[in-house]
């Protein structure tokens, strides 16, 4: 999951190599922190979160897969 939120991520912002997804495993409980160059974090959020709340549907979707509950932060 880290390297789908990391590939989604770079593909939207200007600065690929700038884009880091920390994931915090705990027992019922994922925790993704995906952090963003200066500048990129409006591309990530999109148009009124639509963007966001793209990839937090994903997330959740394959964390619900796999009997876990996912938590995506997205911070600069």
């Amino acid at each position: 999951m880290k390297e789908l939120i990391e590939h989604i991520a770079r593909s939207l912002v200007d600065h690929p190599e700038q884009v880091v997804v920390t994931e915090v495993v705990g027992e019922k409980t994922i925790v993704y922190e995906l952090r963003v160059g200066p500048g990129d974090l409006g591309k990530v959020i999109g148009r009124e979160g639509r963007t966001a709340k793209s990839i937090r549907t994903i997330v959740t979707a394959a964390a619900m897969k796999a009997g876990k509950r996912a938590v995506l932060e997205i911070l600069e």
